[in-house]
C-alpha cells in the first residue's frame, strides 16, 4: 500500500486531496463526494491536518475508514506544529496500527493568531527535522512539499531548494507541489530540483478555480500567482457560478493536458471536498486510473 511503489511505472499518479470537516454533516458530504470520486480510480488519495493539529484524531480515522471501507490508498498529512516528538510518535503509531504506510510531512502552518512558526519545545522546527524522524519510526513512504514559486517565506528559490533537497536526503520518497497555475513555473522548478540531485518523482499540485474570492485567498496566503489573463477572464465572469466553474475546469484540463504531454509524474488534484471540477477535469482528459 506505499505510494512510491506505484512510480516508476511509466504511468503518471492521480490523486486527490480532502480534509476532516468540523460536523457530522461535512463527513456525509465528503462520503458521497469520496463515492462519485472513486469511478476514477485514483492511484491515491492525502487527507489534511488541521492547523495546530486540531484535526488529529479525524485525520487518523479518516483515512483509516478510506483505505479500509473505501479500499484506497491513503496518505495522512502530519505537521509539526503543537506536537512534541514523543507525542507525533504515537500518532505515526496510530497511522501503522490502522494500516496507514503513506504520511505526507510538513513543517504546517502557525495556528490561528499566530503570524510566525514557533517550535513546540520537545518538538522539531522544520520539515527536513519531522521527515527524519518519521523515516526513523517504521517503513513509512514519505511525501514531502514543494513550492514552485518559492514559499511564502522563503528568502530565495536557490535556498528554497536547497530544504526540499534536505528533505528529500533525509528520507522523502517523492514531491507534491503547492498549487500553481503557470506551467511554465512548475517546469523551470521541476529542472532546478533535477539540477540539484532532487530525483524522486515530483506531483503536479492542481486546484480547479471554482470561486473567484476564494481562490485570491489562497494564492495570497501560499505564494502562488494567477497569470494575468487568466485572472482578467476569471472576473468577468466572477458573478455568475456556472460560469466559473466552466473557466476554471477548462483552464485546469489545459494545464492538466500539458503537464500530461511533458511527462508530470503525477497530477495531485486539490479538492476543498467537493467532486465536481475535479471529475469533470478528469472526464476531460479520458482518465481512468488502476493501479
Amino acid at each position: 500500500m506505499r505510494i512510491d511503489q506505484l512510480l516508476g511505472q511509466g504511468k503518471p499518479t492521480i490523486s486527490f486531496e480532502f480534509f476532516p470537516p468540523k460536523t457530522d454533516a461535512g463527513f456525509a458530504s465528503l462520503y458521497k463526494t469520496i463515492d462519485e470520486l472513486k469511478p476514477i480510480n485514483p492511484s491515491y488519495v492525502s487527507v489534511t491536518y488541521g492547523a495546530g493539529g486540531s484535526t488529529r484524531e479525524k485525520t487518523v480515522a479518516l483515512v483509516e475508514r478510506i483505505q479500509r471501507e473505501l479500499s484506497i490508498r491513503a496518505m495522512a498529512h502530519l505537521t509539526c506544529v503543537g506536537h512534541t516528538s514523543s507525542e507525533i510518535g504515537k500518532i505515526l503509531d496510530d497511522l501503522w496500527n490502522a494500516g496507514i504506510r503513506n504520511v505526507l510531512a510538513l513543517r504546517g502552518d502557525p495556528p490561528a493568531g499566530q503570524s510566525q512558526f514557533v517550535a513546540t519545545e520537545g518538538g522539531f522546527a522544520n520539515a527536513d527535522e519531522l521527515v527524519s524522524f518519521v523515516k526513523s519510526r517504521n517503513n513509512f513512504c514519505i511525501g514531502v512539499a514543494g513550492y514552485p514559486e518559492g514559499h511564502p517565506q522563503c528568502l530565495n528559490r536557490t535556498r528554497d531548494l536547497e530544504y526540499l533537497k534536505r528533505k528529500v536526503d533525509n528520507g522523502g520518497c517523492f514531491v507534491t507541489t503547492q498549487l500553481f497555475f503557470d506551467n511554465a513555473e512548475f517546469y523551470r522548478f521541476r529542472d532546478e530540483a533535477r539540477s540539484m540531485g532532487i530525483r524522486v518523482p515530483i506531483m503536479a499540485g492542481i486546484m480547479p478555480i471554482t470561486n473567484v474570492a476564494q481562490i485570491k485567498r489562497f494564492v495570497s496566503m501560499c505564494g502562488a500567482k494567477i497569470p494575468h489573463r487568466l485572472l482578467v477572464k476569471m472576473e468577468a465572469v466572477e458573478n455568475d457560478p456556472d460560469a466559473v466553474h466552466g473557466t476554471g475546469v477548462e483552464y485546469a484540463a489545459m494545464q492538466c493536458r500539458d503537464l500530461l504531454f511533458n511527462d508530470v509524474d503525477g497530477l495531485h488534484f486539490y479538492t476543498l471536498n467537493k467532486s465536481k471540477a475535479t471529475t469533470d477535469i478528469c472526464k476531460s482528459l479520458d482518465v481512468n486510473h488502476a493501479y
